[in-house]
Parts: structure tokens; sequence; C-alpha cells
């Protein structure tokens, strides 16, 4: 199964409902990935405005 990213906030997904944001807008093209582990301590996270920990879509 291939990982779709969320249109709202770039969370990789292999659901059709992102759990991050529970949005059903997904895609197939995104590219490039960040893995978020501390977000309240990451520089990357707070400039894509990530909140939670998880994987996301550099560019949807």
């Amino acid at each position: 199964m291939v990982k779709k990213a969320c249109k709202t906030c770039g969370a990789l997904v292999m659901k059709d409902i992102c759990p991050t944001c529970h949005d059903s807008k997904l895609t197939e093209n995104w590219k490039g990935r960040v893995i978020v582990i501390e977000p309240e301590n990451s520089d990357i996270a707070k400039k894509m405005g990530i909140k939670k920990k998880g994987e996301y879509a550099i560019r949807k």
C-alpha cells in the first residue's frame, strides 16, 4: 500500500483519513519526508507548523 500525504497538515498516512487532523483530503503525489520526534524542540517542526510527532511530507 502506498503512503498518502494529507493536503491539510502534510502527515504521511496509510489510511483514508488523516489521524493527525482528521481530514480526508489526501494525495499520492508528494515528495520528501521529515520524521519529527520532539516537535516542541525542533526548529524544522516549528517552521513547518508541526505540533505532533510523526512522519510528514515536505512537498504535497
